[in-house]
């Protein structure tokens, strides 16, 4: 079967896919023109979330079976489109829930301590220690509120409670197990001190958090979003910010990314990483496992373990 890698990825691929075709690029990545030519008699794709698998895509690889989207959202992929062709779409939920809420708790306390604002202070010629320089948001008994209580909402809970922290979470059910209460997304946005955005991306999420719902969070507040970037209007926080409404910001996404809103660069109190969610070597290196072994086990005639569009496999 031809397998084709939409960037060179870390990990044991080759291995898991041996006996396939596996091809991929000499560069970073294929380019959409060279991707698409490959495509045109490819079995399956392994693609990053620049990947656009729309319908248009998937009408021009008639023999594609499965593509194994590398991360845990799937926005990048139309679903409907892929199950009306019979193509399954898997993702990697599970093995980058850890890194990611790492990398939540990180802007967090950057964004908490103000540490972006510390550095450019020292960059401008800091001039010693002062009683309230730069004072920040304790941690120790503020409230967290989660938007999403999946598999790395819970592990930044858990997270948070070893700072002291109060969790309460919003979502469209009750959660098992979650040790939280359940609160409505306006009564978790007016009571919390940090908010940390955990959902996925889709047509009830886009702008779930915009202008009206900015102006119900308290004037110290923080906003952590490390989902995606189009859960939030970009704009809209920015404006926030620059008011001065908000305590701060840690972004790891962005609603039209690479592309970051200027004024969010220039703000001191927004913390920005360059999309790092997963970016340790074991989370990257098993992602791209995972995402093999997807592919591997369809081959092979098993049930992939994370098929987002079950309906394709019964079709088929």
């Amino acid at each position: 079967m031809k397998v084709v890698v939409s960037a060179r990825l870390p990990g044991r691929i080759h291995q898991i896919l041996d006996g396939h075709d596996v091809v991929e690029p000499s560069g970073a990545r294929f380019g959409d023109a060279e991707l698409r030519a490959h495509l045109t008699d490819a079995d399956a794709l392994l693609a990053l979330l620049l990947v656009r698998v729309d319908d248009e895509l998937l009408a021009s690889a008639p023999r594609l079976r499965i593509v194994a989207n590398y991360a845990v959202g799937y926005d990048n992929v139309d679903v409907a489109a892929a199950t009306r062709r019979r193509v399954v779409v898997t993702n990697t939920p599970g093995v980058l829930t850890a890194a990611t809420a790492d990398l939540t708790m990180a802007l967090m306390l950057a964004a908490a301590r103000r540490l972006g604002e510390g550095r450019a202070l020292l960059a401008a010629g800091w001039r010693g220690w002062e009683p309230e320089q730069l004072v920040g948001l304790d941690l120790d008994e503020a409230q967290l509120g989660v938007v999403g209580l999946g598999r790395i909402g819970r592990a930044v809970a858990s997270r948070a409670r070893a700072f002291g922290m109060r969790v309460v979470y919003s979502g469209p059910r009750d959660v098992a197990g979650a040790d939280a209460r359940r609160l409505p997304l306006d009564e978790l946005l007016a009571s919390s001190d940090v908010v940390s955005l955990h959902c996925p991306l889709d047509a009830t999420t886009r702008h779930l958090v915009g202008a009206r719902e900015l102006a119900l969070m308290p004037p110290h507040a923080l906003l952590i979003n490390t989902a995606r970037g189009p859960i939030v209007d970009e704009a809209a926080l920015a404006a926030a910010l620059d008011r001065g409404h908000l305590g701060g910001a840690g972004l790891d996404v962005f609603e039209d990314e690479p592309r970051v809103t200027p004024s969010l660069l220039e703000n001191p109190r927004a913390v920005l990483a360059p999309h790092l969610g997963s970016a340790t070597r074991n989370t990257r290196a098993r992602m791209a496992e995972a995402a093999a072994q997807s592919i591997a086990d369809l081959f092979a005639g098993r049930r992939p373990s994370t098929v987002v569009n079950p309906d394709a496999l019964r079709a088929g």
